[in-house]
Parts: structure tokens; sequence; C-alpha cells
């Protein structure tokens, strides 16, 4: 059995595969009678899509949307939201060579252990070319979320990610929110500019010489109402986490100080509950913006680890279909590094995750 679909209120539900006809989405429990910014959401899309500079896989598709359900004349209509996103510069035979080998750090293995065949094609289902219909989803969950109104908040939920990190180069603490226009300047989305240099180099030089790099994306949640969250087991971080950790590479999660904290004493870790203008607050915000679970009502905050590509232009030591050793080479069209088209798919399942929750306030 495979698990496709994630959300309790509102359910996304993905399917296609690399190279199929068509990847996308399914968006069920979306309220009716809110108007689409096609624009806006397509505008994301191109955040996403593979080939938009040399950092990125050759790969080079449109990623336009078709809203095929749950629209009318502009408005969501309470029925389910489909997005359909085809698959147009799919080159299939370039991974002939996988039919009977399973690639270094893929699933590949996997798959055909537990259900006893597999897509070969660029990894198939397993691949992050169906996170193209996530992003679709989780635009539209931004648009709803901007609402200054949404869910009788004063100001719309926003949320905002970025490269903090690609190997060993990483951008200095920042002091304030980029704006989407600071990130997307850079071609790495890291929005300090030496850091943002140092990382093209360093990605540059791994593609150069067949291998490939990690690193960190960082993501800010600004005004989400306090109380949000459902403890026990319905925790703010502990849904955020579901979502983020089920995108492809991502191995691991931490929130505010995250795993600094096991170096600071209660003393300098707490945050002190404090009164703003008419408003409850923290002093201070180690806990990222979450306690016990539920929102304090600061920013939330958080850093997602995603490790190196795992396709690389080296030769590398593995298995075949009959469990023999063997050396591959792997052909095909990989990123370098996923950061940089990772921010987009990192605020698309944040936004997600947080419409979910407040729909059951």
């Amino acid at each position: 059995m495979s698990r496709n679909s994630i959300g309790k209120n509102i359910i996304l539900t993905s399917f296609g595969e690399s190279h199929g006809p068509f990847v996308g989405a399914v968006l069920d429990g979306f309220p009716s009678g809110f108007t689409i910014d096609i624009n806006a959401l397509n505008a994301d899309m191109q955040r996403r899509r593979p080939g938009q500079s040399h950092l990125t896989t050759p790969r080079d598709e449109t990623d336009e949307i078709q809203l095929i359900s749950g629209v009318f004349e502009g408005q969501t209509t309470g029925t389910p939201i489909a997005f359909l996103i085809a698959n147009n510069d799919t080159k299939p035979k370039d991974y002939d060579l996988l039919k009977d080998t399973y690639r270094p750090g893929h699933a590949d293995l996997l798959y055909q252990t537990k259900y006893g065949l597999r897509d070969h094609r660029g990894g198939g289902r397993s691949s992050a070319r169906i996170t193209a219909g996530w992003v679709a989803a989780g635009s539209l969950a931004k648009q709803y979320l901007n609402q200054p109104t949404a869910f009788q908040n004063s100001q719309p939920i926003k949320i905002t990610a970025w490269v903090n990190q690609i190997y060993l180069a990483v951008c200095p603490e920042l002091d304030y929110i980029p704006t989407q226009a600071q990130i997307d300047a850079s071609l790495v989305r890291c929005p300090n500019e030496q850091a943002s240099l140092k990382m093209i180099e360093l990605i540059e030089a791994a593609k150069q010489n067949g291998d490939s790099l990690g690193g960190m994306i960082c993501c800010t949640i600004e005004n989400c109402p306090i109380g949000l969250g459902e403890p026990l087991f319905g925790k703010l971080q502990a849904v955020i986490g579901q979502y983020i950790l089920s995108i492809n590479a991502v191995k691991g999660i931490s929130f505010g100080e995250g795993f600094n904290v096991a170096n600071l004493k209660g003393s300098e870790n707490n945050d002190s509950w404090v009164l703003k203008g008419d408003k409850v607050g923290t002093d201070t915000n180690h806990s990222g913006g979450i306690i016990g679970g539920m929102a304090t009502g600061e920013p939330i905050n958080f850093q997602v680890v995603f490790k190196p590509t795992s396709t690389i232009a080296k030769a590398q030591t593995t298995l075949n279909a009959q469990l023999q050793e063997t050396t591959l080479m792997a052909a095909g069209r990989h990123d370098p590094c996923v950061l940089p088209r990772a921010v987009p798919i990192v605020e698309a399942m944040t936004n997600l995750a947080i419409m979910d929750l407040l729909l059951e306030m």
C-alpha cells in the first residue's frame, strides 16, 4: 500500500511519475467562493520548474498549470481541485541502464522489493518531479492565507523560505526576514550576496567534477495566530514536520534554536511571557514561535536539511537485479544541488500544513 495523500481538513493527493505523460495533485476540502489568481499560481511554478539556470537540471519543462476540476469562472466550487502538469521534455531512454541496476542513495531496490516492480525512468514515483503538483496546491493555499481577514487574523499569514547553507558556504545570521525579491535576486535563493556567490562557485565546481552538494533552507511563518496547533498528537511542529519530511532529499528539521538547545541552560533557553501593547508575546524566541505544540504569536522559524543529490556522474559500486556487485556511472539530467529549487517546495508544504491546522481552529 502506498500513501499518496496528506492532510486532515484539506487533503493533498499526489499522482504521476517523472517520465509519465503528466504529474499533478488533487486538493480536497478547499473552501468555496475563493477567487484564484492563476498568474500568481504560475509564477510560483516558475520558481520550482527545472531548467531555470545553469545550476539546475537541464530538463526544460514549462510547468504551466491546467485546472481541470473544482474551479468555475475563476472561483473555487468547494469540490476537489485537480492540477494537471504535462511532462513535455522526457527522455526515458536515458534510464535504460537502470532497468536492472539499483542506484546508490536511491529507493530503486526498495521499490522493487516492496512492490515487485518499479518505474525506472528517472526514479518514477520517487522522483522530485512529482513535487510540481505540491507547489501548485501550496500556491493556492498561500493565496488563501495571504488574505488579511483569513481566519479572523488581522494580518495575512506569510511564509518565507531561503537557502541558508550549501555545503560549507553559510549565510550570515540575518536580523530581518528577507523579501521574495531579495531571495530570488540570487541564482541560489540566498539573500546574502557574498554567501550567494560562494554557493554558486561551489555548485559549479561540484557539477564540473560530477558530484553534488547538500545544504540547509530556513523558513519563517509570520502572523500565525496564537494557539495554533492541536496537542497532544497534532502539535504544530509535528504537523509541519510531517509535511516537510515528506519532501524528497530532506533529512531533518529543527525549530528555533534547534539542536543548539543541548548547549543551553533553562535560564538561557526559556522565553518569558510579556505584554506587547495589547497582545501577549515572548521577550525572546528561542522556541521558534512554538511552545507546547502551539503557536506563541511570535514568528515561527525552522531549518530544513537536504542531502546531496544522490545521482552523480561518478562511478559508484552498487547491486544489479541479480544482486551482483556492479559499477554504475549514472546518466540522465539532475540538479547538482537541489536547494535552489527546493525553496518553493518548502514554502508550499508549509502553507498547506498551516492551512490544514487553521481549518481546525
